[in-house]
């Protein structure tokens, strides 16, 4: 039976303002949704509806001078609108992981991988040095990286996209997070890393029962990963529905668009 405890993220009315030069712009509006422990929620829509904002107010990253946040957004059980930055520090990366769109983005350029992950796990846990080097081995392994030993001494421009991928995925499963947010986590990656990084996202959510949002417009990899599906429109989510129904019978015209839209192979069409 469902409990309150099976809800890991609660996200209530949220509403997300921009300040212009003259007045005030709405990015998204009565956003209403919620993650419970080892599901996944694809967020789909197209470029601009408001699926990044959405997942950046979640991880109180806007700036809070030129944005407002309104509605309640609840982790475990905890509020996290208008939690201050030191306490969302702690937050992030433990409770709640990001693995962003571009994963040259994540890292800084001037530190070796080694030294940014295992910063990242002492900066969550009890561990010094040598364990946190062991740990980042092991997370490495886990996501089949080869030599990790050797990865760790390496800077990110050395390493491929998807190694990238990999390495950020592995850092998300050292802290076993309740929540991973994945921001187009396959965009920038061809069709053999997709499929790996996919992989090791679904291998963490089973392991750890971590709840992962997946935000995509690749409805490929939305019908292969999400249990449930909510669609994005101007801001807003004009449908949800668990994966096989929006897929098999979508009530929102928006979403059969959506759906009409994806590129469609024809094996059976002659080629002349």
């Amino acid at each position: 039976m469902e409990t309150e405890q099976s809800k890991v993220l609660q996200v209530k009315d949220l509403h997300v303002k921009v300040k212009t030069k003259n007045s005030e712009m709405s990015l998204v509006q009565n956003v209403n949704f919620e993650l419970k422990r080892g599901s996944v929620l694809g967020l789909v829509g197209e470029s601009g509806c408001g699926k990044t904002v959405t997942s950046m107010s979640i991880l109180q990253l806007l700036n809070r001078k030129t944005s407002t946040i309104e509605g309640s957004i609840t982790l475990q059980g905890r509020e996290l609108n208008g939690l201050g930055d030191k306490d969302m520090r702690n937050i992030r990366g433990k409770d709640i992981a990001f693995i962003m769109q571009n994963p040259m983005n994540a890292f800084t350029p001037v530190f070796t991988i080694g030294h940014q992950f295992v910063e990242t796990i002492r900066s969550h846990t009890n561990c010094h040095k040598k364990q946190a080097i062991e740990l980042a081995i092991e997370a490495m392994n886990s996501v089949n990286l080869p030599d990790p030993a050797k990865l760790l001494k390496s800077y990110p421009f050395q390493l491929s996209g998807g190694m990238l991928q990999r390495v950020m995925i592995a850092i998300a499963a050292c802290t076993h997070p309740a929540v991973i947010i994945a921001d187009e986590p396959t965009t920038a990656l061809d069709v053999k890393n997709q499929k790996t990084v996919l992989h090791h996202l679904d291998a963490i959510r089973s392991k750890y029962g971590s709840a992962i949002l997946l935000i995509s417009h690749d409805l490929g990899v939305i019908s292969e990963m999400a249990d449930d599906v909510a669609v994005m429109q101007n801001g807003r989510i004009v449908e949800k529905a668990d994966v096989f129904q929006l897929f098999d019978e979508p009530q929102h015209e928006y979403t059969k668009k959506l759906l009409q839209a994806r590129p469609l192979l024809h094996v059976n069409e002659t080629v002349i």
